[in-house]
């Protein structure tokens, strides 16, 4: 039996996406030198999480950890799929965290994959779960996959989802002429409503101590992805959002809502912030509030920033003491979400720079055809990606800056990754 070549790698930078490139690309990868400086060397609870998962949506594949945890050895296998899982996410990062990985697996599973997962929806470090419902699932229906469409409180949100239409009476009609008929739409998801991608919150769960429950549905692609050429940004024509508030008070919600369109306002007249508030089982174990926006261009670009707040539970006796602790109050949560769309849209590009890295691995992983793509100032991680995905995958990005939009340009040829797994009997 011919002895398995490792991959080897030092440090934990980047140690989610190589565990991704890896699983893709079959290739098995050992990483050293995991903090071994550090007070407490060795990889953390969310990464120990992390590899649990990928074995829990896999066969064939191994986890070897050494003792002092600076060092991991992970063989990949063939991504199942699976129904009705369920993971623990853990406290130590939220589960935007394990999302992104978890999808594009996913997509290349031999099964369609349906899990819920339990920890932190909203917290600082990671995108929130709003945050890949508004703006992450979008990027993947760029690339040819479903989405298993939201409903919408205002119905001029998507009016292209709409359920119902509305026609004049005819004379043939057996109720009288007058009036107006309303017949049932059919939409594409009417003939499977099964089908698509699909994010939804079922509790809402802040840090510390977390209590949420998402579950996600990822539907496997028949082949591959579909190559794109994204380059035009277009023009804001309006701006969405949601709050939160879990075990806080509602009004919270109106204060970063007032205080991001007072923002808004002055520039554009569509913006619409929708609120979320619960409380009970349904607000998980830690209060909380935060707020998610993001920007639809004419081009069908979808910008997004997301900011949010959580109190340990003594932290919630007194309030006034927040600004001393470094907790934001609800209008400067509002205020500096909107800046920070603003600063987003400003730098330019179809994506915003937490979407740049995943943009760049979906076009890397695209049928041999060129796929183009227009982003603002290129993100530490999204250089970092590129550099992965060279290494692993062997796409190499051709990169040229505009000086004219102060954008960057990329291209690239697509490895052609298709989804052998399905073919597995």
């Amino acid at each position: 039996m011919a002895k398995t070549a490792y991959m080897r790698v030092k440090g934990v930078q980047q140690f989610r996406q190589r565990l991704l490139l890896a699983t893709l690309s079959a290739t098995p990868l050992i990483i050293e030198d995991i903090r071994p400086e550090d007070a407490s060397p060795g990889i953390r609870p969310h990464e120990r999480s992390l590899l649990e998962l990928l074995e829990s949506i896999s066969d064939d594949c191994t986890v070897e950890i050494s003792v002092t945890g600076t060092k991991v050895k992970y063989k990949p296998g063939v991504v199942m799929g699976g129904r009705n899982l369920v993971h623990d996410c853990g406290l130590s990062r939220s589960i935007g965290y394990f999302l992104e990985p978890l999808i594009v697996l996913g997509l290349f599973g031999k099964n369609p994959l349906s899990i819920t997962l339990k920890g932190v929806t909203n917290d600082s470090k990671d995108p929130s779960v709003d945050t890949f419902q508004s703006t992450t699932l979008p990027l993947f229906e760029r690339f040819g996959i479903p989405l298993k469409r939201r409903v919408w409180k205002d119905r001029d949100d998507n009016p292209s989802e709409g359920l119902v239409k509305t026609h004049a009476r005819k004379d043939g009609d057996d109720k009288p002429s007058k009036g107006l008929v309303k017949t049932r739409v059919k939409k594409d998801s009417d003939n499977n409503p099964s089908e698509g991608l699909q994010i939804k919150i079922i509790k809402r769960g802040c840090s510390p101590g977390g209590g949420g429950l998402v579950f996600l549905k990822v539907p496997m692609i028949k082949e591959s992805l579909s190559a794109v050429t994204w380059i035009e940004e277009g023009m804001v024509k309006r701006i969405r959002g949601i709050t939160f508030s879990a075990s806080v008070s509602p009004a919270f919600e109106k204060t970063m809502i007032s205080a991001a369109r007072g923002i808004f306002n002055r520039l554009l007249p569509d913006v619409h912030i929708h609120t979320d508030h619960r409380s009970g089982v349904e607000a998980g174990k830690s209060p909380g509030f935060g707020i998610t926006l993001y920007a639809e261009t004419t081009s069908g670009c979808f910008i997004s920033t997301d900011a949010a707040v959580s109190y340990a539970q003594e932290e919630m006796e007194d309030l006034e003491d927040n600004k001393k602790k470094g907790l934001l109050p609800p209008e400067e949560i509002g205020e500096q979400a909107a800046s920070m769309l603003l600063g987003e849209i400003e730098q330019g590009g179809v994506v915003d720079s937490t979407h740049q890295g995943l943009l760049f691995l979906l076009c890397a992983l695209c049928p041999p055809d060129i796929s183009k793509v227009r982003v603002g100032k290129l993100s530490p991680y999204a250089i970092e990606t590129l550099r992965n995905i060279r290494d692993f995958l062997g796409v190499q990005f051709d990169i040229r800056p505009d000086p004219t939009t102060e954008t960057v340009v990329l291209k690239c040829f697509g490895c052609g990754l298709k989804n052998l797994s399905r073919k597995i009997s």
